[in-house]
């Protein structure tokens, strides 16, 4: 099971919004393995209004291919580097697809 499998493809950090702990249980790793994200600044927790970290589906779907990269050797600033890039990667191309298709629908002949 991929992380998209598990944890969706959410781009917003709607809830629900799990605690550190459920996280890491999540995640099957630990609390300080998503400490260890949030220094190599790749997620950044929520807080709730007790001061508790808590991490949407999106951070989720993040730290779980950050875990996967390092379950086959990635150092951790590697992987959060890798995510980083890959997530990137995939805005540029969704937003690519948006301005192709808004350019055929405004020129239809040139499509053709």
């Amino acid at each position: 099971m991929t992380a998209d499998d598990t944890f969706g493809r959410l781009d917003d950090d709607d809830y629900p919004a799990y605690s550190m702990g459920r996280a890491a249980e999540l995640l099957s790793t630990t609390p300080a393995f998503l400490r260890a994200l949030g220094e190599a600044r790749l997620i950044s927790p929520l807080r709730s209004e007790g001061g508790h970290r808590r991490y949407s589906r999106y951070q989720l779907r993040i730290a779980a291919r950050a875990r996967e990269l390092v379950d086959h050797g990635t150092p951790i600033e590697a992987a959060c580097r890798i995510v980083i890039l890959e997530d990137q990667l995939e805005e540029a191309q969704r937003l690519n697809a948006e301005y192709r298709r808004a350019a055929e629908s405004a020129n239809p002949t040139a499509a053709a």
